[in-house]
């Protein structure tokens, strides 16, 4: 049931479907960012907040669109920051960030324990379990594939094939 690319490339059935899942997954928090008019780094940044870890390493969102959120969320007055050690910033939610983290935050982390509710614990521990590896496959594998500038020069080398 694979489906044949005209590059000769193919994706199986299981990656159709995952892709398809996993950007229907995408779409629901964008959906819910959009609704309550954050964009999806702002979201982002107050579930991080709320978790109380290290933004760019809980979100997995490039350093640069953090700080720029962050000054945005700054503006519009959901927090302060306050310089730490060296280049650290340390954020602090203002009332109004407070008021979002209860008001909006909090309800979305609810109805995503409830979700859970929904499937038995062995179900999921099972989905934890076959996300989690099916992430270390990707990592081990990504690691083998050569650097885009090694796979042009490759290309180079054989004439443009």
């Amino acid at each position: 049931m694979d489906q044949e690319k005209k590059s000769g490339i193919y994706m199986s059935s299981y990656l159709c479907e995952f892709n398809r899942i996993f950007k229907e997954f995408n779409d629901i928090y964008h959906e819910v960012a959009s609704r309550l008019g954050l964009s999806n780094s702002a979201f982002d940044i107050f579930y991080a907040i709320c978790l109380q870890r290290d933004i760019c390493k809980t979100t997995y969102i490039p350093k640069q669109t953090v700080n720029s959120s962050i000054r945005n969320l700054e503006r519009e007055g959901y927090l302060t920051l306050v310089h730490g050690k060296g280049r650290n910033m340390h954020i602090y939610l203002t009332e109004r960030g407070k008021d979002m983290l209860k008001n909006v935050i909090y309800p979305v982390i609810e109805v995503e324990n409830d979700s859970f509710k929904g499937l038995a614990d062995e179900e999921s521990e099972l989905l934890l379990r076959l996300l989690e590896k099916y992430n270390v496959e990707l990592k081990h594998r990504f690691e083998k594939l050569p650097y885009i500038e090694e796979k042009m020069d490759e290309e180079k080398a054989d004439g443009g094939r």
